[in-house]
């Protein structure tokens, strides 16, 4: 019995080693890409709500941006809820 938990508190002991370790030697190349995908969560519905909103403005008769802005604010929202979910994640 003795040995087991000895063992089982060393394994416990590295673990937790090596997940402070992943967290303090992050790279600039792991930064840089932590980064991007925290700007392709934000900008990438923005840009689908501006491209849908144009194309369901272009359908409708008349001249008219009411679809592409309100896709638009709405990609924002989007964008901003996904960027929040990601940093509580981490």
């Amino acid at each position: 019995m003795k040995d087991e938990e000895r063992l089982k508190l060393e394994v416990e002991r590295d673990v937790e080693r090596l997940r402070s370790a992943e967290r303090k030697n992050r790279t600039l190349l792991a930064e840089t890409v932590y980064l991007g995908t925290v700007g392709l969560l934000f900008v990438l519905p923005i840009v689908a709500g501006a491209y849908l909103g144009l194309w369901i403005d272009e359908m409708v008769e008349g001249h008219s941006v009411r679809w592409t802005i309100t896709l638009i604010l709405l990609g924002v929202g989007v964008g901003v809820v996904n960027v929040y979910l990601l940093l509580v994640k981490e």
